[in-house]
């Protein structure tokens, strides 16, 4: 078995396609070489900043020979369709065809073995194939090459069982040497195998895996900050992003000057992570620390300090800007800005982002009555505020700030702590790792802004499809789904959506659609399956409580839902499914085959049997018991009066024989059957349960 190794060095690659690139190298290399019929063991790629490189093991140096056998015609057939059969089959003679019986007649048959090829031989073709079908974001043109790629690629590194493969890549050097780092390594080395490649790139100062730079970065960070007795502020995503800049990482730390210390330290943050890629520190209290981790990509003579000293002149340089916008932000009240919100569009059917907060002050007004402890007053004014900080200037030059920025303006406006902190909230949650707010002023403007983008899209047709959702729809669905449960809220979601599109039909700038209410209970329940699945409950009990029709009060429905399953989880519960099952299945058999309906109460004097007359007051008593239950919403309570009726059921099936001679009772025990099933169903449809 031989090694395929392939390594593509190019300038630098953005780092937010690297990992991409990787997966789609190697997911394109494994179809084109199973396609080919060559079987491996092991396949992999990785990246960084100036590679992608892919490792296949365990090839065969040639393929498996083939034979594929064809059935021409009947023997005696027309000499016209034999010979078409010979030209198709590639042979020349009828006597290379052998004749069999078939049962049918005898027929000429063809054996055509083809031998494999040399792996060797096959794979230039199948490489170059696969490197031109790499999907990138964005490609360009570069001299040696006639195709496109990301960066200039500069040469390939291309082996298969130690030698090198003839890969051709136009202009693009193929052999087997490489380089290492751009700066902490000279010259070329020759390569022979991935162990060898592995190792002499290593003692070249490039760490190829990417989960080994991340590991190494984040160690590096922790350890770099707890020499100043501070913590490294978690930040993945920059982690990520910097594995993506650096082969050889080295961290630094350096200090943020006193001056800009008393600017909010979300806007210090943010322009040292989205300018600059620095990494904040905290105390021990968790307050931001004055100094930054910056991670480069260079082992320095003098330890750094030429890299940290110009790293803190630049970050001085961008936080005198961040200064400038802070200042003259607060120059301004936050209410002066609105009018300047209806220079901005929201979307062309639904107006401008001044229609939008006109739409979200009356649905957070008509919120706050379900809220307990929701000052009106607040809540208005909160809403009317959410969308001020997107004209200021800290906004326009850092959008992840808005909302934060606006609490902060909000509070030196004067403006009451609740209406500023439901201003920083009202965006919130943004995934599923990000806080609820539970303030209820906060509470009520961030369901109120949710559900009018929810309730404006969908009225106008622009709905999630597949994988595409450019407004972020389910996001907003399950941050509503999240804020309810979370804070337990008891709102009617159809009555809610209904206001939403009464008030924003009632203006001239929405664009008149549908009322999308129905629709979107439907979106919700899918989105709450998707939410509740990873908690570990069961989907097809949330589809069972929805299908009743009229359920729009999530926590009700949530606690419905978790009786059900613990009811389904005892025997009573699982052997009554089981019963459930047999009478909804014997009623639709027989109704479909009579042409009848058996929906009809049962005649109390065709109950023959013992066992039926019991299991009739059984059910009428469970009904009656179920239906108070439920209209308390007792949950359990309900459930252990379904529980109640399986000794009586399970006497029923082993007494009684439904489809009997006497057409009469036959007809009554059906009317029982399906009483089970709708007694049943009051509860949930059991129909929907898996299992």
């Amino acid at each position: 078995m031989a090694e395929l190794l392939l390594e593509l060095l190019t300038e630098e690659i953005p780092a937010r396609m690297q990992a991409r690139a990787a997966e789609d190298l190697a997911m394109l290399a494994t179809d084109k070489l199973e396609a080919a019929g060559l079987a491996f063991s092991d396949a992999h790629a990785d990246a960084t900043p100036r590679r992608l490189v892919l490792v296949v093991e365990g090839l065969p140096t040639a393929q498996a020979d083939t034979s594929e056998e064809r059935r021409g015609p009947r023997v005696g057939a027309p000499a016209s369709a034999v010979e078409g059969f010979l030209k198709s089959a590639g042979l020349t003679a009828l006597a290379q065809c052998e004749k069999r019986d078939t049962g049918k007649g005898e027929f000429y048959f063809a054996v055509i073995r083809r031998s494999g090829r040399a792996t060797a031989e096959v794979l230039p073709d199948i490489l170059r194939d696969v490197i031109l079908a790499v999907p990138w974001p964005k490609s360009m043109r570069f001299p040696a090459a006639r195709f496109r790629w990301v960066r200039p690629m500069t040469s390939a590194l291309c082996l298969f069982d130690g030698k090198v493969l003839p890969l051709d890549l136009d202009g693009v050097p193929v052999g087997k040497v490489t380089q290492g780092h751009r700066f902490l390594s000279s010259g070329t080395f020759e390569v022979h195998a991935f162990a060898d490649y592995g190792a002499k790139l290593r003692r070249a100062h490039v760490m190829l895996r990417r989960d080994d730079r991340r590991q190494a970065i984040a160690r590096a960070l922790a350890e770099k900050a707890a020499e100043a007795q501070l913590i490294v502020k978690d930040d993945p995503a920059l982690l990520e992003e910097v594995t993506g800049l650096v082969e050889w990482p080295v961290v630094l730390m350096g200090a943020i000057d006193p001056a800009f210390l008393d600017l909010p330290p979300e806007v210090l943050t943010t322009s040292m992570r989205a300018n600059q890629k620095y990494f904040a520190c905290l105390d021990r209290g968790g307050k931001l620390a004055a100094r930054f981790l910056v991670v480069a990509n260079m082992i320095a003579d003098d330890g750094g300090s030429a890299i940290i000293a110009g790293n803190e002149r630049v970050l001085r340089a961008r936080l005198a800007d961040a200064r400038f916008f802070w200042e003259q932000d607060l120059k301004v009240k936050l209410a002066a800005r609105l009018p300047k919100l209806a220079e901005r569009v929201f979307h062309a059917k639904l107006g401008s982002v001044l229609d939008k907060v006109g739409r979200v002050e009356r649905l957070a007004d008509g919120l706050a009555a379900h809220l307990r402890d929701a000052d009106p007053k607040k809540v208005r004014r909160a809403a009317e505020l959410a969308k001020a900080d997107l004209s200021t200037s800290m906004v326009g030059e850092f959008p992840e700030l808005q909302g934060i920025v606006g609490r902060y303006y909000a509070l030196a406006s004067g403006e009451a702590a609740e209406i500023a902190d439901a201003i920083a909230e009202h965006y919130s949650p943004l995934g599923p790792g990000d806080r609820c707010p539970s303030a209820p002023v906060s509470v009520a403007v961030a369901l109120a802004d949710k559900i009018d983008t929810l309730v404006g899209f969908f009225s106008i047709g622009e709905k999630p499809t597949g994988s595409k959702d450019p407004f972020a729809l389910r996001r907003s669905a399950l941050g509503v789904i999240r804020i309810i449960l979370e804070n337990r809220l008891r709102l009617k979601l159809r009555r809610i959506f209904a206001l939403a599109f009464g008030i924003g039909t009632e203006g001239e700038t929405w664009a008149k659609g549908s009322d999308p209410g129905a629709e979107l209970l439907d979106f919700f329940a899918d989105r709450l399956k998707a939410h509740l699945r990873e908690q570990g409950v069961r989907h097809d009990l949330v589809a069972a409580v929805f299908a009743l029709g009229g359920e729009d009060d999530l926590v009700r429905l949530l606690a419905r839902v978790a009786a059900l399953d613990a009811f389904l989880r005892s025997d009573d519960g699982a052997n009554l499914l089981t019963a459930y099952r047999r009478a909804a299945n014997i009623v639709r058999i027989e109704e479909k085959k009579d042409g009848a309906s058996y929906a009809e109460p049962p005649d109390p004097k065709l109950l023959a049997e013992p066992a039926e007359a019991i299991l009739a007051a059984e059910l009428e008593s469970a009904a009656a018991r179920s239906g108070t239950a439920l209209e308390r919403e007792n949950f359990a309570e309900a459930m252990a009066a379904l529980a109640a009726l399986r000794g009586s059921v399970d006497e029923f099936f082993a007494r009684v024989t439904v489809n009997c001679e006497d057409r009469s009772l036959r007809a009554n025990r059906l009317r029982l059957l399906t009483q089970i099933r709708d007694t049943l169903n009051r509860v949930a449809d059991f129909s929907q349960i898996e299992g």
